[in-house]
């Protein structure tokens, strides 16, 4: 990672999903450096050494771990990134905060989530991702809890334009669905951690049998990311409370939403005739209910 030609608003989203690979000593460093207030280009490696409680190699390995050529590539990224306002959003929930400063709280949050996965998501994957789910002949959907909820709700949005899309939130179902896809379909991975076993089995029988897969998660590198062919992350950083789930599923859905629109393009007049009828018949339902 180096900072020619890098949104800096991508740095701390970086860092962020790499931590799941560090040990928890050098997870700690990682801490420690954006914990501290005044971190700036000034502060020396053997400052951070001491006060995570490693040494100075240590930290240079981590640093290139993490993607960097060294401390003084980390340390100028990590500055930049904490004088942006987006950096500085998100503020730790506590029992004693009132109404308002949860609400706050929680809403800059979430719009930090917005900004940062804006800043990672990568344009030519999520192109290649609405072509597949615009020319697939099915459309299969994987998640369980409230990735299947995400699911649902792109379903939905999808078979309003005349574009079918089953979800499946049930292991054996999954299998089921994955073992009859074929070159034409896509399989979709949902799951925040990237982490979920039946989701991963699902993707990986899918893509054995010919389909194309995307998975959406929070975690590029991730045992999910890994076996799809293509991969759109959505970023957002945790609290004891609402932990990153929260946040992250609003930026995951305005990604889904960006699709949605970007393969309703691909075939705009179907599209807006499909809308009017689907909504023309709910409409007509109610009415009679009404009547």
């Amino acid at each position: 990672m180096t900072l020619s030609g890098l949104d800096l608003k991508a740095v701390g989203p970086r860092i962020r999903m790499m931590m799941p690979h560090l040990t928890p000593l050098e997870a700690k460093v990682v801490e420690t450096v954006f914990g501290r207030r005044g971190f700036d280009e000034s502060i020396p490696l053997k400052q951070i050494a001491e006060e995570s409680g490693v040494s100075e190699a240590m930290v240079v390995k981590i640093a290139k771990k993490l993607g960097f050529s060294g401390y003084r590539d980390f340390r100028t990224a990590v500055y930049e990134y904490s004088r942006l306002p987006t950096a500085e959003m998100h503020q730790e929930l506590s029992s004693d905060d009132s109404s308002a400063e949860i609400v706050q709280k929680v809403f800059r949050t979430s719009i930090q989530a917005l900004e940062e996965t804006l800043a990672i998501l990568d344009i030519e994957d999520f192109d290649r991702a609405a072509e597949l789910l615009f020319r697939a002949k099915n459309r299969d959907f994987y998640g369980v809890g409230g990735s299947a909820q995400i699911a649902r709700d792109v379903s939905h949005k999808f078979l309003r334009i005349g574009i079918r899309a089953s979800v499946y939130d049930d292991s054996h179902m999954m299998l089921m669905s994955a073992s009859l896809l074929g070159g034409d379909d896509i399989a979709v991975g949902f799951s925040h951690s990237g982490n979920t076993s039946a989701v991963i089995d699902a993707i990986q029988l899918a893509r054995k049998n010919g389909a194309r897969t995307l998975a959406i998660t929070n975690y590029d590198n991730s045992p999910l990311a890994a076996v799809a062919d293509i991969v759109l992350c959505s970023t957002a950083q945790g609290s004891p409370l609402m932990g990153e789930n929260a946040a992250a599923r609003i930026a995951q859905l305005n990604i889904l939403d960006a699709l949605f629109v970007a393969v309703a393009q691909r075939d705009y007049q179907a599209a807006e005739r499909n809308l009017g009828r689907t909504m023309s018949a709910v409409t007509s339902k109610r009415k009679d209910r009404g009547s």
